[in-house]
């Protein structure tokens, strides 16, 4: 994506110094670092430490995290054993996005399939920019696909902006490319579709605040930050058009587990009548599950994310306690949105209801048994 200028990914391998890099997203939208990932300690650590995020990155930075561990300072060669429990290391950084499972197993299984080490080097790194690139691709197509659902109810209101919702960040940030939710909303407004769209802000660690927002504002695409409470007030107030969110693993079934809040959010489309849509790429389905209350873990991350929120005081970014010090605090980080409360889903295959029959229809190859 352009950012003032300048072409941008979240995450890209410099052929230069053979090196994996990111964008430390922690520091945007007032400052833009970017740092390099030498080790498997780093992959994790900017795994766990959300540096990177969205479950397309994490795809992506687990894959490209094989090849880190088979060309890290302390690499054990042709060492199956130890490559494999690197791997399993890398794999368990995050337990929520099914993403990053998918991806480190993808590159380490081929990069397994060769014996020699050089070769498996080369082979690493070739399958986990193919992973990245596939990626970027899918979430391309994810905004073609949408595009339909905003032109309609564009031309249903004859010219008047489409008012769309979305919840934490699932644009390029989050993914390569696009984005996911926000893929059908570049792609409208590119088309010449008058849109508005409504950031929630997204607490605790304010990803639509910090990251929607500053993606929107270098596309120029309108859009008002809004406190993660006042969604349903918009809808019962018909200033909603719709809704479209991202997710970090989907159940066969159509479950959804997304940003902690996005249930809320479902809960006052279905109330006010307004389309709810989660916009995925292929990897973000556990083809493996079907109960996504059940089965999906819930990651419960630092409460001090909770108590504490970050912003820019007088040139520098600062943390500011807001409750009582010795007030203890839940981080939930996800919650799990109900098959029967989605609209669709939009996939790089097409849109589709959220039952499994349909599901599966759009992905045959992936039927179990």
């Amino acid at each position: 994506m352009n950012v003032d200028g300048k072409q941008m990914r979240p995450i890209w391998f410099d052929e230069d110094t053979k090196t994996v890099k990111v964008i430390d997203q922690r520091r945007l939208p007032h400052e833009l670092i970017v740092e390099d990932l030498t080790t498997n300690d780093q992959v994790i650590h900017a795994i766990k430490d959300m540096y990177v995020r969205g479950a397309p990155l994490i795809g992506a930075t687990g894959a490209l995290g094989v090849y880190v561990i088979l060309v890290q300072k302390s690499n054990r060669g042709e060492d199956d054993a130890w490559f494999k429990a690197e791997c399993a290391r890398l794999r368990d950084a995050r337990p929520t996005a099914t993403n990053l499972a998918w991806g480190v197993a993808r590159v380490m299984e081929k990069a397994l399939s060769v014996p020699l080490y050089d070769l498996r080097v080369s082979t690493a790194l070739a399958e986990a920019l193919e992973v990245v690139e596939e990626e970027a691709v899918n979430c391309q197509k994810i905004g073609e696909f949408g595009l339909a659902i905003i032109k309609e109810i564009a031309e249903k209101k004859n010219g008047k902006p489409v008012n769309i919702l979305t919840h934490c960040n699932a644009g390029w940030l989050a993914c390569i490319e696009y984005g996911t939710a926000t893929a059908p909303m570049y792609t409208a407004f590119d088309a010449g579709i008058d849109i508005h769209v409504w950031v929630d802000e997204t607490r605790p660690l304010n990803q639509g605040a910090r990251l929607t927002a500053w993606e929107l504002g270098k596309h120029g695409i309108r859009h008002t930050v809004i406190t993660d409470n006042a969604g349903g007030h918009l809808m019962q107030h018909g200033m909603v058009d719709l809704v479209i969110v991202g997710t970090d693993r989907t159940t066969r079934a159509g479950d959804v587990a997304n940003k902690i809040g996005t249930y809320l959010k479902a809960l006052a489309a279905r109330d006010n009548n307004v389309p709810f849509y989660v916009a995925l790429p292929s990897s973000t389905f556990d083809w493996t599950i079907t109960d996504g209350i059940k089965d999906i873990p819930i990651e419960e991350r630092d409460p001090g994310e909770i108590k504490y929120v970050q912003g820019l005081v007088d040139g520098k970014i600062a943390s500011v306690l807001v409750p009582p010090a010795n007030s203890p605090a839940a981080n939930h980080a996800f919650d799990v949105t109900p098959a029967r409360l989605v609209t669709g889903f939009i996939t790089e295959r097409g849109v589709c209801p959220a039952r499994e029959d349909e599901i599966m229809a759009l992905f045959p190859e992936k039927k179990i048994g």
